[in-house]
């Protein structure tokens, strides 16, 4: 794989050519430390992978990014930044992996091999859900979580992305609700509304509410979810009410 270093630091940039060079089979052939020399460059050139900070002179990292994901064949890009509040915006954009500085030889290691096991299948899109028998991967911050299905109280949509909710924490994720509902792939999980996928072994009470429908009070005694009228009949059959 060939792969560019974008970075305006110097010793950034020789910092993280020794970690790539050192643990991968990925080839640096070239470093650059603005965002338009690496827009020309890569129009003329094969990348496979972009390592590229966000707060770069001439064209940010971001509006890099965002360019780039107009090509038809485009690069795997990693951010490697200090600004943890581009994490969302940057998902949207379909980016390979995003790392906080300052990081780890260790989380730096744990991308190169996940990076190095896509290089036969460069064409499929990357997916950062994988579902893994009963368990599935979630994004929090800049970290994977593997997350045991049943551990899932709820999911919410809330416009282009969706919320996981387990007793503790909260997820995000930018995948549809109906694409989480297929990854997710249990019968005891219930698209109770247009925006709400419950499981039903977590539901501490059912309360009547208007325009006969419910609200679901969950066993941790803090989330609640709404079941829609066009949902009534059915969720009545479930739950056998």
């Amino acid at each position: 794989m060939n792969a560019i270093i974008v970075e305006d630091e110097y010793p950034a940039r020789k910092e993280l050519r020794y970690f790539i060079e050192n643990n991968s089979n990925i080839e640096i052939i070239n470093e650059f430390s603005n965002g338009l020399d690496v827009l020309e460059f890569i129009q003329g050139s094969k990348v496979d992978v972009i390592f590229m900070d966000i707060n770069i002179p001439k064209l940010d990292g971001m509006l890099l990014a965002k360019t780039i994901n107009q090509f038809k064949k485009k690069p795997k890009i990693v951010f490697i930044t200090a600004y943890e509040s581009y994490a969302v915006d940057a998902f949207s954009l379909d980016i390979f992996d995003y790392i906080l500085k300052p990081y780890s030889e260790e989380r730096i290691v744990s991308m190169l091999k996940k990076l190095e096991s896509t290089k036969d299948d460069n064409n499929k899109d990357v997916k950062k859900i994988t579902e893994i028998q009963n368990k599935i991967s979630l994004w929090k911050g800049n970290k994977i979580c593997v997350v045991n299905v049943e551990d899932i109280y709820y999911c919410q949509a809330q416009e282009r992305y969706t919320y996981v909710y387990t007793d503790k924490d909260k997820f995000i994720l930018r995948e549809s609700i109906s694409e989480v509902e297929k990854l997710i792939n249990s019968k005891v999980f219930f698209k109770c509304h247009r925006s709400y996928l419950v499981n039903l072994t977590k539901i501490e009470e059912i309360v009547p509410w208007f325009n006969n429908t419910y609200i679901l009070k969950l066993k941790n005694g803090e989330y609640e979810v709404t079941v829609s009228r066009s949902k009534i009949k059915e969720f009545r059959e479930l739950m056998h009410l």
